[in-house]
């Protein structure tokens, strides 16, 4: 399930490693995007048009919710809660949630923020998450690849260069109580 999957390209892509149509799931807010999702996808590939915390739990469970810089556009920190909160519950029990987004604020964009890892945890206490900071600032590699295109990958190296966060938080099967008892 990707929330906010847009055109459908996060989705075009997973066919293209092999994923099955009829495992791809889709949720896009604006109706003219998740339109042009469903004309551009397999018919197996189904797309839910509306606000993804109506989305109902019987949809899911899902192994991999996804998200990809659907966060950062969310300005409200309630709103953001309720949205983790949403994908927590449509992930399965031994699957989890995938987590793409940026953790710098855009200066020149006041309609999004960046997303910390802090408030990553924050928006899923239950999760053990595995991060990886990844993507070379935009405007580091606009500049270095104009150089030459070999520099990308030495100023890539640098992870306080890297802009972005992949986060894999898994959804446990079996969790303890505070007695600790199964």
């Amino acid at each position: 399930m990707e929330i906010g999957c847009g055109q459908g390209g996060n989705l075009l892509q997973f066919l293209r490693l092999g994923f099955h149509p009829s495992n791809l799931v889709g949720n896009e807010l604006q109706a003219e995007r998740a339109s042009e999702a469903v004309g551009m996808l397999p018919a197996k590939v189904t797309i839910h048009q509306g606000d993804a915390l109506d989305l109902q739990p019987e949809l899911g469970p899902f192994d991999v919710v996804f998200q990809s810089l659907v966060f950062s556009s969310i300005l409200e920190d309630q709103f953001q809660d309720a949205l983790a909160a949403k994908m927590w519950t449509l992930a399965r029990p031994g699957g989890g949630v995938l987590w793409y987004d940026f953790i710098y604020n855009n200066p020149s964009n006041s309609d999004v923020r960046g997303v910390r890892y802090r408030r990553v945890r924050q928006l899923f206490p239950e999760a053990n998450p595995r991060s990886w900071r990844v993507m070379l600032a935009p405007p580091v590699s606009r500049l270095v690849t104009r150089v030459h295109p070999g520099l990308y990958q030495l100023f890539n190296a640098l992870p306080w260069l890297r802009t972005h966060m992949l986060i894999w938080l898994p959804k446990d099967r079996i969790r303890s109580n505070a007695a600790g008892a199964l």
